[in-house]
């Protein structure tokens, strides 16, 4: 970034100066070298703790309790979730408090800090039991097909929870109204209905009273969808912005992206729940990392840690798809306005609100970005008039 961002990007002029892109190169520097204190530190403690003789402790102390395998399960991963949670702590109250605030982005109190992480774990802790409980009783009622069985019920719950999450789990964190703009509501109505989508609901959510980040996204089964908007968002750009940002979104539905990942993450997930029931149906993980006592829950723990190292080579092709739906839903996104300086200017003012930096490494866009670089992405929408005008 340094070498690289030292002037306003020719599509940015006008929009942002100097002192802004001085203030996102910062900002970026900063999360990263935070990021990566943050990674090392994670990465530490689950290395001392499988390597180091404390994973050994703690499964020889599970099984020492001599409770049933279904609570022994659940209590072995329980506390270890909990645990991780408060390890999180510092790291969790640096970001908000230092570095969102810095950079002016946090609104959150520390009341309201401590009010999500209560409510945060107890949500956490009712679902991971949940899922424990069923899957150790799974695993125990059919030893031979216990994989199939838990990729069924994962598969059922997942869809779930992405059901009453919008009406149970996330009002507990957020205030959601119906937006009061008429005008606003009636050209979203009319872009929903161009796009085959019915909006059942249309709201404001009160984000403000966490971050000045802006987003949108809705929500909902089928055609019936249950729109959000960021009140941060309303208030930061006019209706054509508001219904380029909602269009994208929309883009996303017409191409399918979330049914397709969602098939995708269910074929991995059964081929990995397969080659999981074949590996442990061995002692090789319990002898190849010396552990005492032979127990399942200490066989998945190993599991899980080697095929975080084994996915990592996936996450350029993963990144790639993320990048290419991204492009599919700009496309679909003017398709649906055929209003391409309207998405610019949203995409431009979402960039300038949230600090985006618009210089990122090539390698780094490769491995991890999600959606293209900004510039990419403005040139890419820039295109789509120059196509209409073209003969």
């Amino acid at each position: 970034m340094r070498k690289t961002g030292v002037s306003v990007p020719h599509e940015f002029e006008g929009k942002i100066d100097e002192f802004l892109l001085k203030k996102t190169i910062d900002y970026e520097a900063e999360k990263t070298r935070f990021s990566l204190i943050s990674a090392m530190f994670s990465s530490a403690v689950t290395v001392i703790f499988i390597f180091c003789g404390l994973l050994n402790f703690y499964n020889s102390w599970i099984a020492s309790l001599d409770l049933s395998f279904i609570v022994s399960g659940w209590l072995f991963f329980l506390l270890l979730s909990c645990c991780s949670e408060f390890l999180s702590v510092p790291f969790s109250l640096y970001s908000t408090f230092k570095i969102e605030n810095k950079y002016g982005f946090n609104t959150m109190t520390p009341r309201l800090w401590v009010s999500d992480f209560i409510k945060t774990l107890l949500i956490s802790t009712v679902m991971m039991s949940l899922v424990t409980f069923a899957g150790f009783w799974l695993i125990q009622w059919s030893p031979h097909y216990w994989w199939l069985l838990i990729w069924g019920f994962l598969f059922i719950f997942s869809i779930f929870v992405m059901y009453i999450s919008p009406y149970v789990i996330e009002p507990l964190f957020n205030k959601f109204t119906p937006i009061e703009d008429e005008s606003l509501k009636e050209k979203i109505v009319q872009l929903t209905a161009r796009a085959g989508i019915h909006a059942s609901r249309i709201l404001r959510v009160d984000a403000s009273k966490r971050s000045r980040h802006t987003n949108a996204y809705f929500t909902g089964i089928g055609k019936t969808k249950r729109i959000v908007l960021y009140d941060t968002l309303l208030e930061s750009m006019n209706h054509d912005e508001n219904l380029a940002v909602l269009a994208h979104e929309i883009g996303h539905w017409k191409k399918r992206h979330m049914l397709k990942i969602i098939v995708a993450f269910e074929i991995f997930s059964f081929i990995a729940l397969y080659f999981s029931f074949k590996v442990i149906q061995s002692d090789a993980l319990v002898t190849l990392f010396h552990i005492r006592t032979n127990t399942l829950f200490a066989k998945f723990l190993i599991l899980a840690f080697i095929a975080d190292i084994l996915s990592f080579p996936f996450t350029p092709c993963v990144s790639y798809l993320m990048r290419r739906h991204e492009r599919q839903a700009d496309r679909a996104s003017y398709e649906l306005t055929r209003n391409s300086e309207s998405m610019v200017s949203a995409l431009i003012k979402l960039s300038k609100d949230n600090l985006t930096n618009p210089y990122p490494h090539p390698f780094y866009v490769t491995l991890y970005y999600s959606h293209p670089p900004v510039i990419e992405r403005v040139r890419y929408i820039k295109g789509f008039s120059h196509e209409k005008n073209s003969p």
